[in-house]
């Protein structure tokens, strides 16, 4: 597949995964509001576009890495404008933690201009993503995700396809929903063994060599132990959002979810404090405060926001 691909959104995520493409061989054209981003990539081998609306007719796929499903509303249908063109067989990739039911309103809108779109959402950190160590799960019409089968594989470590469209979000959820509750339980028996007296460290060192052992323990144990937040692999407000978006969407199937309901109020907590721009390891420091334990340092840069 020889495809040139456009890329839309630079940030932790969307940095590496331009690095990936180019290192694969393939053209990728670039765009993102921050111009210094834009220069890192062009430097790295990406074609910068100083007008978006321009994208579509250079290009064969599109990837989004935006923040949230109202964002790719906006840059697909009103930035974009790839409603008000001529671009059969254009194929869009969304790689956002999405909205489902939104996801599956806006593939169904496009494919009534020819248009494609798969969910195309991924589970791994900004350093996984950088090491190529994600996995890519895919929602929407299977023989497109086979055509797109050598993107995915130059972008991740592996790649899986779910079903119809909405469900690689729906999958996208469900894995960091599960995520959450691993970090939350870790902080929660950290701030126990902390209060009884055992050092956090031996501590953290016996759960990873115990039957609770987790990959979310290897990505986040240390930075909890030694309250290193900055600078983040993952937001606190990302993950605030996030959970927020599992609990509007377990509504709408009567679905209950009591661990997910704590999560949000406990990261409200965090949120309502200025602590949004922390690592989502911080969530300990709901928990310090409500043993009544001290912090190791003072973290500036809460202050410095």
């Amino acid at each position: 597949m020889n495809k040139v691909i456009g890329f839309v959104g630079l940030g932790l995520m969307g940095s590496s995964l331009v690095n990936h493409l180019i290192n694969a061989g393939f053209s990728v054209f670039i765009y993102d509001l921050d111009p210094e981003k834009v220069k890192k990539a062009v430097k790295n081998g990406g074609i910068a576009l100083s007008n978006i609306e321009d994208m579509a007719s250079h290009v064969q796929v599109i990837i989004l890495s935006l923040p949230n499903s109202n964002i790719v509303n906006d840059v697909v249908l009103h930035r974009l404008k790839v409603l008000g063109g001529n671009y059969p067989g254009l194929i869009i990739l969304d790689t956002t933690t999405a909205d489902p039911e939104m996801s599956i309103a806006l593939a169904s809108q496009l494919r009534d201009y020819g248009i494609e779109m798969l969910d195309a959402t991924i589970s791994g950190t900004s350093e996984m993503c950088a090491a190529k160590d994600t996995i890519f799960m895919v929602g929407g019409t299977e023989s497109v995700f086979k055509e797109c089968e050598p993107i995915f594989s130059v972008m991740g470590r592996e790649y899986l396809y779910m079903g119809k469209n909405g469900s690689g979000a729906v999958i996208k959820l469900v894995v960091n929903l599960v995520l959450a509750i691993n970090r939350m339980g870790l902080a929660e028996g950290l701030t126990l063994a902390k209060k009884a007296g055992l050092d956090p460290l031996q501590t953290l060192e016996i759960l990873k060599k115990s039957a609770a052992s987790s990959k979310a323990m290897d990505q986040k144990g240390y930075r909890m132990v030694n309250e290193s937040f900055y600078p983040p692999i993952g937001h606190l407000s990302t993950h605030y959002k996030d959970l927020r978006l599992m609990l509007s969407y377990a509504a709408t199937l009567d679905c209950p979810l009591p661990l997910a309901s704590f999560n949000v109020q406990a990261l409200a907590s965090e949120i309502s404090k200025g602590r949004g721009n922390r690592d989502s390891s911080a969530i300990i420091s709901f928990y310090n405060e409500l043993a009544n334990l001290d912090s190791k340092k003072q973290i500036s840069e809460d202050e410095d926001d």
